[in-house]
């Protein structure tokens, strides 16, 4: 990572439970001098425009501690770290968004790997701003994914990116949204990768039943989670909330609450970890 620019604003439903504003103040409390300043205070360290990056071949991801196109960063500015990126052309440099609006009007240099993020529906007009771009390689990063996507003109992307949320209040991922995104990328020729499932994953996928104390929901198509194992738990909803429940309308999925790393990222017992052809 390199991080040019710290601090950030919420921008859309998937900054909620932002990393990177948990981990600016961790390196607060730990004294570090570049994050002295409040997570809202957007600071761009000029010195860090000079730092060369070691080795060959290297993929760098820019501000993984803010938004290089938040709206208190100039056009300038921005040209400045395309600049930097320019300058190093043995590594791949990539810049993800959610102010997708900035992105036309810059010049991309070819190891500049840009994207937006679309973790709900009603965000895929971010991907028309990215087709604008003469940016090489563009990507979507539908991470945390929130909800199911519908249809996607993937025409113009080269590389699609899906993960679940990861952290104590973690929002759980629905099997089937990801699977939609996979089939259309398979169709349109465009490059998946299943980067995690989160906090947050279908039992099946993991190598060893959960223990006895694991965290159970029923997790349904449209986002809603009713806890407790399966029947027991839909019986006691329905009868809660006088609603009869067709499973299979709802793609009634069961998931478990066994952390990041143990999830892992099976989808359907096989791994998807493709990249784009540059």
């Amino acid at each position: 990572t390199w991080n040019i620019i710290t601090g950030c604003a919420k921008k859309s439903e998937g900054c909620k439970n932002c990393y990177a504003e948990t981990m600016h103040k961790r390196l607060t409390a730990m004294g570090q001098e570049k994050y002295k300043v409040p997570f809202d205070g957007v600071i761009f360290h000029y010195d860090e425009l000079s730092k060369k990056i070691a080795g060959k071949n290297k993929m760098v991801f820019v501000n993984s501690m803010s938004d290089s196109f938040n709206e208190k960063i100039t056009g300038e500015q921005i040209d400045k770290i395309l600049s930097a990126c320019r300058s190093q052309p043995q590594h791949i440099f990539q810049i993800l968004t959610k102010r997708a609006e900035r992105v036309p009007g810059f010049i991309y240099p070819d190891n500049v790997w840009l994207g937006v993020t679309v973790e709900k529906a009603k965000y895929k007009s971010r991907i028309d701003y990215l087709r604008k771009t003469d940016a090489k390689i563009k990507f979507l990063s539908c991470e945390p994914l929130l909800e199911d996507l519908g249809e996607l003109d993937l025409s113009g992307i080269d590389w699609v990116i899906v993960g679940g949320e990861s952290g104590n209040k973690a929002r759980p991922m629905h099997p089937e949204w990801v699977k939609n995104i996979q089939k259309q990328c398979e169709k349109q020729n465009v490059a998946f990768f299943f980067k995690q499932w989160g906090e947050w994953c279908p039992p099946l996928e993991i190598d060893e039943f959960p223990e006895k104390n694991t965290k159970f929901i029923v997790l349904l198509n449209d986002g809603r989670m009713i806890n407790g194992l399966y029947p027991q738990s839909i019986n006691d909803y329905e009868k809660e909330t006088g609603e009869t429940l067709d499973l299979v309308k709802f793609q009634a999925h069961l998931m478990c609450k066994v952390g990041k790393s143990k999830a892992g990222s099976y989808l359907g017992r096989r791994y998807y970890k493709e990249y784009p052809k540059e």
